[in-house]
């Protein structure tokens, strides 16, 4: 189980990360298990309309068990299965790096998912990484 002691380590440490790296402001969202959302911040001078881009990367990566990187190559293999998913999940699917699957260390099932979006998706994912590192989980970005 995901808890939001964990959620607010992630969002903590990927915005420091971001810092640390001279990164554009962040916006994260930790997802629980079953797509609901634990806890979001946006950093001062990210654009408002960035939740819906970290939710919809984290959503992605939780519901279909891969990191949202992973559904941006399955698009350039499949265009059609990954744009279906947009019908499905009501268009809250965002295919491109930045939702960084959460595991559990010890079982390796999914609790969750992180959505970054803000810089690169490639630095997103990297923050993403590092939050849940912090807060003893696996990230898989």
């Amino acid at each position: 189980m995901l808890t939001l002691d964990q959620a607010r380590t992630i969002i903590a440490t990927a915005r420091a990360t971001g810092r640390e790296k001279g990164m554009k402001p962040l916006s994260v969202v930790v997802l629980d298990a079953g797509g609901h959302v634990l806890a979001f911040e946006r950093e001062d001078g990210a654009p408002v309309g960035r939740f819906g881009i970290a939710q919809g990367k984290a959503y992605g990566a939780v519901m279909i068990g891969v990191p949202s990187r992973k559904l941006g190559e399955m698009y350039a293999e499949r265009p059609h299965f990954i744009g279906a998913l947009g019908g499905v999940y009501d268009g809250k699917v965002v295919p491109v790096a930045g939702g960084v699957l959460l595991r559990d260390k010890a079982t390796g099932a999914i609790v969750g998912a992180v959505g970054i979006t803000g810089d690169t998706s490639d630095n997103d994912a990297l923050a993403g990484v590092a939050g849940a590192e912090a807060a003893g989980l696996v990230g898989e970005g």
